[in-house]
């Protein structure tokens, strides 16, 4: 079974990508709703997280994300010891899920596959790209984050031209290309070399 990752910086449209995938029959695994799932249900992790960040970062024990992203952001070396903490229980959890499923190929969706080094679990990439106006209006209307909060978390991301050089197939999401086309033209080329 072929596992392939499909990364691309905040706002780029990972997760409409992935659900075009999923109505091919795709199954998909998210990172970071595995991360965030497991911050609050792996006691372990739970304990590792309020030894590094404080009791604070938990209320009734559902994680304060507001809190954490003022503790990491504003801190580098946080950040990465708070990664080192998640990444390798949501590695760990990937491998697991990977191992249960049976599809001819399955999606690994993560903003930071090269920044961790997770693309070594995975055996084809895909980035979604999208110009970075477009990133920081899409990920300001989401979320309640302001312009300069998003500047910030794109800035502790890898390089959006670079990431997509490392990528062994690329999209488009700018709002111009169609997407569906896109992945589908991707499906059916990993498919029909799974098939020969």
């Amino acid at each position: 079974m072929l596992r392939l990752g499909i990364t691309g910086g905040i706002g780029s449209g990972k997760s409409v990508v992935c659900q075009v995938f999923q109505t091919l029959g795709i199954p998909v695994f998210n990172a970071d709703d595995a991360a965030k799932w497991l911050m609050e249900n792996d006691s372990e992790l739970v304990a590792s997280i309020k030894k590094l960040l404080g009791d604070d970062v938990y209320n009734s024990g559902h994680l304060n994300r507001t809190r954490i992203s003022s503790l990491v952001f504003a801190d580098k070396n946080k950040l990465e010891q708070l990664n080192q903490i998640v990444h390798p229980a949501t590695r760990l959890y990937a491998k697991k899920w990977f191992e249960s499923q049976t599809s001819l190929y399955t999606i690994k969706e993560a903003a930071l596959f090269f920044e961790s080094g997770t693309d070594k679990d995975v055996d084809v990439m895909l980035g979604v790209y999208a110009p970075l106006e477009l990133r920081i209006s899409r990920t300001m209307k989401r979320s309640s984050l302001t312009r300069e909060q998003v500047l910030a978390i794109i800035s502790k991301q890898m390089d959006e031209t670079e990431k997509m050089k490392l990528c062994q197939y690329v999209i488009t999401n700018d709002d111009q290309n169609p997407l569906i086309p896109q992945v589908l033209q991707i499906h059916q080329e990993i498919t029909a070399k799974l098939k020969n």
